[in-house]
Order: structure tokens, then C-alpha cells, then sequence
């Protein structure tokens, strides 16, 4: 990377968009060439909308990925794995998402706390990067949305599967590479953990 903090790219997939409420069946992450994916079995329905973009359903107490059975962990689990994962890295380290101040790291924030786990997770996490503001800040009259998938296909001109978290955190990833912001473009939409 640059002059800046270790940069870790996560995604979350979740049962809806109610930040105060929805749960995770998905949490992926990205450095480089480390990866780190777990799935779990949501307490809460997933809405319609949210099972018709990623492909998660849950049938009889299981997790069903398109139809395929996926093996999942518990929450809490998921939880302690992705800290330890991110503990590997040079550190404190950056998470960065896209949307992350309104969506990711909102729920982030919300069950590490529910588990007890908020401070361990500051002792090796400083803040969030957005990456939808830097897109935004970088490439303010692209005459494109600015989601994810827009800007892959106008940066990259490749497609991926989206809404896969794992794919989402591999994409995001290639394109800062591609994007090569300097110190003071991530400064600028970096969130320190206590404001979460």
C-alpha cells in the first residue's frame, strides 16, 4: 500500500438494510492476498429483498448459498475469527468498506458491542475508510452511480458477482489499487472507531 495504515477491504452481507437491527450471513475481508470469509446462520428472517441479491436463504435451521448448503459458525465466533485475522496484520489497521459510515460499520460496531468485544476490536482496528465518499471526493462529475458495481464496470470493465461478500472485498480492493489515492484522499473519508 501507500504511506498510509494497513488497509483491510470487508463487506458484510445481511438479512435487510435496518442498520439497527439486521444480522450477518456473510463477513469477508481482504489484504493483499489474505482472505479471510465466514458465513452464519442469521436469528432474524432475511427480508425478500436482501435473499433475492445475495442468494442467501435459511431452510430448516441451515444456510443455503444459490440452493448449496454452506457451513457456518456462530456469530460471536465469526466475530473473534475476523478480529484475530485482522490482529496478522501490521497494525492498528484501517477497515475499509463501501458506504461503511452508514451501512458496515454501523452493524460492526453494533454486535462487538453486543458480544463484549467493541474494545478488543479498537486495539487492533483505528478506524473506517469509505470508499464511497473517496469515489465521490476522487470523481465528483463521473455522470455514473456511485455504487460498487458502477464503479467496477466503469474503472475495471469487469464483472463479478456482487453481493457476495468475499467478491465485494476482492473488487473493492482492486479498485483504490486502481484509484491510488494518497495519504490525504483516505484521510479525508477515515472514520476513527469512536465515533461508532
Amino acid at each position: 500500500m501507500a504511506d498510509y495504515e494497513t488497509i483491510v477491504f470487508f463487506d458484510l452481507e445481511t438479512t435487510g438494510l435496518d442498520t439497527a437491527s439486521c444480522h450477518i450471513t456473510q463477513l469477508s475481508a481482504v489484504c493483499e492476498e489474505n482472505e479471510f470469509n465466514v458465513y452464519t446462520l442469521p436469528r432474524r428472517p432475511i427480508e425478500p429483498r436482501a435473499s433475492e441479491l445475495t442468494g442467501f436463504t435459511v431452510y430448516r435451521g441451515r444456510l443455503y448459498l444459490c440452493g448449496t448448503l454452506v457451513r457456518t459458525v456462530s456469530l460471536v465466533r465469526a466475530l473473534k475469527s475476523f478480529i484475530n485475522f485482522l490482529s496478522d496484520f501490521r497494525g492498528p489497521v484501517l477497515l475499509a468498506a463501501h458506504n461503511a459510515k452508514r451501512f458496515d460499520a454501523l452493524i460492526l460496531s453494533r454486535l462487538l458491542r453486543r458480544f463484549s468485544l467493541w474494545q478488543r476490536f479498537q486495539q487492533v482496528v483505528s478506524g473506517f475508510v469509505d470508499t464511497l465518499m473517496l469515489s465521490r471526493n476522487l470523481y465528483p462529475r463521473l455522470g455514473i452511480k456511485y455504487s460498487q458495481g458502477s464503479l467496477v464496470d466503469y474503472f475495471l470493465e469487469e464483472y463479478y458477482d456482487a453481493h457476495n461478500a468475499l467478491e465485494d472485498a476482492k473488487m473493492l480492493q482492486k479498485l483504490f489499487n486502481f484509484w491510488e489515492p494518497d495519504s490525504w484522499d483516505v484521510a479525508d473519508v477515515t472514520f476513527p472507531t469512536e465515533e461508532f
